[in-house]
């Protein structure tokens, strides 16, 4: 008697199951998967949020927070530096699909949801010598002779931008591309007043910010910094995709912890996102 060993038989349709399973208790997704990006992600020169290190290479709690969602998410992010003004003005265009810590007002949300992952405000940064003469703003404001610096496109909060809006029609707005010039200038004297965050300014340590002082003039203003993605360039799959892990990495304390790194986490803990921010 002869033994016929014979392969045994699969359908189609169980195979195809079987390997969809397999490949999910691996961790992997099957090929037919949809892929997530590439989408560009433009960064901006803000202190602790982004700067360059010696190398001339792109650093942050901005770049770590989209590192780590490129990862968590497996979306391919492709990140780059350019001016918060162009940032703004691709986004209108359609030409830019995500950018980072954005403030969402009801004119940029009719081009991109907002994901928040950050909370903070803004304090009234000038010299110690400026400082002595003023108590607020309506110091600030009744003095025809001080100018006040603003970063092209940089929203502040509803009671600050409200502020700038008098100042506006004052003529005494001067206007600059990005904050480490608003800076420059603020010391250089060219300029009296700068609206700034502390964890940004941690960026600048030590003599930087020597003669320099803050006060804090809205305590009851708020600025949430969102991830911004572009309603018609980002598929919706994708938006919810990546805003779900955003939420994951905020709700498991991993966005705490990038902020630790950079600005300490004493002040990581204050820009905590308010109880219904999440995203």
């Amino acid at each position: 008697m002869s033994l016929e060993l014979r392969p045994a038989r699969i359908a189609g349709s169980a195979l195809t199951t079987s390997l969809t399973l397999l490949l999910a208790s691996l961790g992997l997704a099957p090929a037919s998967a949809a892929a997530c990006g590439p989408y560009k992600v433009a960064l901006y020169e803000f202190g602790s949020l982004g700067y360059f290190d010696t190398q001339r290479q792109p650093q942050g709690v901005d770049k770590d927070v989209i590192d780590a969602l490129a990862r968590r998410s497996a979306c391919v992010l492709n990140t780059h530096v350019d001016s918060r003004a162009r940032i703004w003005e691709q986004l209108k265009q359609g030409s830019l699909e995500m950018t980072v810590s954005g403030v969402a007002t009801p004119e940029r949300e009719q081009l991109a949801e907002f994901w928040p992952y950050l909370s903070t405000r803004n304090y009234a940064l000038m010299s110690r010598d400026t400082a002595r003469h003023l108590a607020s703003f309506d110091d600030f404001l009744a003095d025809p002779k001080l100018q006040l610096l603003v970063v092209r496109s940089f929203k502040h909060g509803q009671q600050i931008d409200a502020w700038i809006e008098q100042l506006r029609a004052q003529k005494r707005v001067s206007e600059v591309g990005d904050f480490p010039t608003a800076l420059k200038v603020l010391k250089a004297g060219r300029g009296d007043l700068l609206f700034a965050h502390p964890m940004v300014l941690e960026h600048w340590r030590g003599d930087a910010m020597k003669g320099l002082t803050m006060l804090d003039w809205a305590p009851g203003d708020s600025a949430i910094g969102s991830i911004v993605a572009s309603k018609t360039l980002v598929s919706a799959a994708d938006r919810q995709l990546l805003r779900r892990h955003l939420a994951a990495m905020v709700a498991e304390g991993e966005v705490e912890r990038i902020l630790s790194k950079h600005v300490g986490a004493d002040m990581a803990s204050r820009l905590r996102l308010p109880p219904g921010s999440q995203p």
